[in-house]
């Protein structure tokens, strides 16, 4: 049996009928910039978060670059985030003009671990990029305590996490600006790139939208330097049709999410865990084992498409060398790196694939423990 980590193609093959209807009336409305659809999606989304203002964008690295520009920064100020992100949230703050600052994560639920985030604030710190890593929130009241009295500006990078809760609060309505994607292999992914920018500031809002549209707030005032970055009305017609199966499919992971914990019991791994009044949406399911490499090895060749989210904090990166960091400064997020492993999740995964898999596991860890 071969098990993908993620199976795009269960998902839009239901739905094909209504995608290829949305998409035929897109063609025919003969409308692929902006347009109705995108406006629809713009505001069921905003609907979906409580309100505020969407702006649909070229894909979630355009969302966080447009989001971190908007903020003003400038070399010398300093932006707080979380090594074990995926890069696109720290090429955003060193696009943005911004040194980026790393804090240390919680051990448990590989988000930002609280002290280490208030340690690194500074007299330069102007933001703070709370990245809900793999669907599980950020602590964001804690971090919206902290930050606010101090005037440090909050994004959150909703990219693995869209319709996750705190406190049957949906995340991104927690923060300044909020940032999603929507690649394929999203919990809400269109058929190409896309992303998203919501705000309840209006002031932001006009902002981010202008400099999304080459810098116009209106057609041909180039009022700012700005780029090309737009959901084209294809991907947003795509999206409204899959809207509105998010909470099915969400649920669908949590009970997937169940079963695992269920079906691996006993085994010697480190299994998620969901903070009290989190409600985890797992866009990515995530174990630990000591020996991820040779887990990880005998699961693909068992036809177990397990992959490593990420094998290196952002801090050791090459491109981020000059910034000074070396081993061992981050030692949970390094200790995470070489010992997490990500096994296949997704709506449409069925209790046989999820039985080959913990069997799987319990075969390869009996073996080699």
């Amino acid at each position: 049996m071969k098990i993908p980590l993620v199976d795009v193609y269960a998902q839009n093959s239901a739905l094909s009928n209504e995608i290829n209807i949305a998409i035929g009336a897109v063609i025919g409305s003969s409308t692929f910039i902006g347009g109705d659809a995108v406006e629809k999606f713009e505001k069921s989304f905003a609907q979906r978060h409580g309100g505020g203002h969407v702006i649909g964008v070229g894909s979630g690295s355009d969302a966080l670059n447009l989001a971190l520009k908007s903020l003003g920064l400038k070399p010398g100020d300093e932006v707080i985030t979380v090594p074990n992100t995926w890069i696109s949230t720290v090429f955003a703050i060193s696009h943005s003009g911004a040194t980026p600052v790393f804090a240390d994560i919680n051990p448990e639920t590989y988000q930002v671990d609280m002290e280490q985030l208030e340690k690194r604030i500074t007299p330069s710190t102007k933001a703070v990029v709370a990245v809900h890593m793999f669907g599980h929130p950020a602590p964001m009241n804690e971090i919206m305590a902290l930050c606010r009295p101090k005037g440090i500006r909050v994004i959150e990078d909703v990219a693995q996490a869209v319709d996750a809760e705190l406190g049957r609060r949906k995340v991104g309505t927690f923060g300044d600006i909020a940032c999603f994607s929507f690649y394929p292999g999203k919990n809400l992914g269109c058929l190409g790139d896309g992303g998203a920018v919501l705000t309840k500031h209006r002031d932001l809002a006009d902002f981010i939208r202008a400099l999304a549209r080459y810098g116009q707030p209106e057609k041909f005032n180039h009022k700012h330097i700005g780029w090309n970055s737009r959901l084209d009305a294809i991907q947003a017609a795509v999206l409204e049709v899959k809207l509105p199966y998010l909470k099915e499919w969400t649920e669908a992971r949590r009970q997937h999410a169940k079963s695992y914990q269920d079906l691996l019991q006993g085994i010697k791994l480190n299994l998620p865990r969901e903070s009290s009044g989190a409600r985890h949406v797992y866009h990515l399911y995530v174990i630990e084992t000591a020996k991820r490499d040779q887990v990880l090895h005998s699961l693909r060749n068992r036809g177990v498409m397990a992959q490593v989210h990420y094998p290196a904090g952002v801090h050791l990166q090459e491109c981020y060398r000059t910034l000074g960091y070396a081993k061992g400064d981050f030692p949970v997020a390094e200790r995470a790196a070489n010992r997490i492993l990500s096994i296949p999740m997704f709506a449409e995964l069925t209790t046989e694939q999820m039985e080959y898999t913990a069997h799987a596991l319990k075969d390869i860890l009996g073996d080699i423990l």
